[in-house]
Order: structure tokens, then sequence, then C-alpha cells
């Protein structure tokens, strides 16, 4: 699936993260996917990462990545894929109403 427009701020982020962390996906997900954001609204960003960092230190990792900051707060959740397998109502439907803003190997994936 292409990749929804994203505004500059959000491209930005998109690209210190992709740079500095090599995550395999990264998808945007919660008030900016329902096309519902208002002036307090942040950035919800789910990430795939094959990592053996430990779940809140993972978060951490990638926020000291972000070195342009944004104006809107960023929510960030890091899983590996082994964590995906799973069953859990919020990966699921991140994965399933989230819009990809990154993925290293789009012909491997069957979702978004």
């Amino acid at each position: 699936m292409k990749s929804p427009k994203v505004n500059p701020e959000l491209k930005s982020i998109t690209d210190q993260i992709v740079k500095g962390y090599k995550p395999e996906k990264i998808i945007l997900f919660g008030s900016f996917t329902m096309g519902k954001p208002n002036k307090n609204s942040d950035y919800d960003l789910f990430i795939i990462k094959n990592t053996r960092e430990k779940f809140f230190d993972r978060m951490t990792t990638v926020r000291k990545k972000i070195v342009n900051y944004p104006s809107r707060g960023v929510d960030i959740m890091v899983y590996t894929p082994q964590e995906l397998q799973t069953p859990n109502y919020f990966i699921e439907t991140v994965l399933s109403k989230g819009k990809t803003l990154y993925e290293k190997n789009p012909s491997l994936s069957g979702r978004n």
C-alpha cells in the first residue's frame, strides 16, 4: 500500500527514526489516521524492530534518535516481530487501521 501523504514535520520525524534506529516498519495510528486531530493531538507511532532491548528502553532509544523535535508530542511504541505473534487487541487495531509511514521490505508484508 502507498504511504499516506504526511506533513513535513511527521516526515522529518519518520526520516530521523529510519536513519538512526533502522526499524522494519513505522505505522501512524490514533487521531491523525482517523482524520480527527485537534490542536492538542500528538503523533502516535508504532514501530516494529527486531531488538533485544527491554520494552521501555526501546522508546528511550528511539526518542534519542529524534534530533529535530516536533511542535507536537510524539508517543512511541516499539514491538518486536515476535511480540506481534501474541494475540493483542491494541496491536491488531494498529496493524489493521494504522497508516504505514515506512516499511523496510514492503513486499514481505501483507498488511497496511
